[in-house]
């Protein structure tokens, strides 16, 4: 069953590589619970296939990056990417793309929260595994307010100035 608006985020946990270690993160991967993470905030979050693919780095994650400060502005406190990669693709990523302090690179590694959402894309005859759909949704105190899914092949709703304009 696919997630929808109205619907609690499920129970899970995402990985993120952290640059400097803070009090409670340890350089490189950590793990943490998605419940955690979502308590009292209000997250626009953003998932796709998979890390360094064209329309992702050309795309999906400079538009979120470009508009970090009026998602701010709008009373979000977190901008997520989330992908089906680990956290040393999605570190490496972010590092590229010039994300951090602006989008968290969340790892799904295992495409466990993924398929809870009931969000995956099966793409093992092309040789990539299970994936993300591409899509963007908003999430308050882990609620979801917004859902943007994605037809297959397509960048048309899960973009940042979708996401964006939905927030009023």
């Amino acid at each position: 069953m696919t997630i929808k608006v109205g619907d609690r985020l499920p129970e899970g946990a995402l990985a993120e590589f952290i640059e400097t270690e803070t009090e409670g993160c340890s350089l490189g991967p950590n793990t943490f619970k998605v419940s955690d993470l979502v308590k009292g905030k209000k997250i626009a979050l953003f998932a796709l296939p998979g890390a360094f693919t064209p329309t992702c780095s050309a795309k999906h994650v400079p538009g979120y990056i470009q508009h970090a400060a009026e998602f701010k502005a709008k009373g979000v406190d977190e901008i997520w990417c989330i992908s089906v990669n680990d956290a040393f693709v999605m570190g490496a990523w972010g590092r590229d793309q010039k994300a951090g302090g602006a989008v968290r690179m969340l790892a799904d590694g295992s495409a466990t929260l993924t398929k809870a959402l009931g969000l995956e894309f099966d793409l093992t005859e092309k040789g990539m595994g299970v994936r993300s759909q591409r899509y963007s949704m908003l999430v308050e105190d882990g609620v979801v307010k917004q859902l943007n899914l994605e037809a297959p092949g397509k960048f048309e709703v899960s973009n940042a100035e979708t996401l964006l304009g939905q927030l009023g």
